[in-house]
């Protein structure tokens, strides 16, 4: 299948995600948000893939936002469909059931931004840059940014972020738990392919149960605690968890066949 704004290229179990617009800073189109879809279901039916990478081509950005000659003319009913087709697509990634590392290379900045946010672990480039600009235009964020801020960062940071339009360095996205790590801009790839590459050693099975722990949430702890036990047993079915505990006892590399 031809692509014209994502590419997909695989090393080893890793599927690398790049989205292709370096002259448009990576601008999220509303086709570039199509073939994300379309390319993350791909990776979904291909059982060699078991972690994902996401980045953006060139060395600018990472995702520089929706593309504004798209939504400066949008009608309420129009906008609001605009809006829920982003969240959308940022909720099937958020709760894909293989990991998904951003390698953020460059500027993350609104639909850029909540595009990061919807990835399970995020690695930036010591000269990328987050922000929720859209106060400036005359709007909110709108692909989930006002929710997936207050929980990343909290209450009080995403506010003045929302609020005042204003970009945050990757030193500070650290301090704040944007970003997990910071790395030099030239070993941001390798370093995103080296947490991708631990990940895939792992029990493909096991990393989607894992996953699928961490992302419910419930009003009620008792229910998130329950839901937890009833993984952990689920585990117990499987060909790995044998393997696991067999290599442990034996002291030897566990051999893991995501079964």
């Amino acid at each position: 299948m031809e692509f014209e704004n994502v590419i997909l290229s695989k090393e080893g179990k890793i599927g690398i995600v790049k989205i292709n617009r370096p002259d448009k800073l990576n601008a999220l189109n509303l086709r570039t948000l199509d073939e994300l879809r379309k390319i993350f279901k791909m990776i979904e039916e291909d059982s060699s893939i078991l972690s994902v990478i996401l980045t953006g081509a060139g060395d600018k950005a990472f995702a520089a936002g929706a593309d504004i000659t798209e939504i400066n003319k949008l009608s309420k009913r129009e906008a609001e469909a605009f809006s829920k087709n982003g969240q959308e697509i940022f909720n099937y990634i958020e709760n894909f059931d293989k990991p998904v590392i951003a390698a953020i290379n460059g500027y993350a900045l609104g639909g850029g931004c909540e595009l990061a946010m919807a990835c399970h672990i995020r690695i930036a480039s010591e000269n990328a840059r987050f922000g929720q600009p859209e106060i400036n235009l005359g709007i909110i964020p709108g692909y989930g940014g006002t929710v997936r801020l207050r929980e990343i960062a909290g209450k009080s940071k995403a506010l003045e972020m929302i609020l005042t339009g204003d970009m945050i360095d990757a030193q500070e996205a650290y301090r704040i738990g944007l970003v997990n790590k910071v790395t030099p801009h030239a070993e941001l790839l390798d370093a995103a392919k080296k947490t991708g590459e631990k990940i895939a050693s792992k029990s493909g099975v096991i990393i989607k149960y894992a996953l699928e722990s961490l992302r419910i949430k419930s009003t009620e702890r008792r229910e998130e605690m329950e839901n937890e036990s009833r993984l952990f047993a689920l585990c117990t079915e499987t060909e790995d968890f044998k393997e696991g505990t067999s290599a442990f006892l034996e002291k030897r590399p566990a051999q893991f066949k995501n079964k």
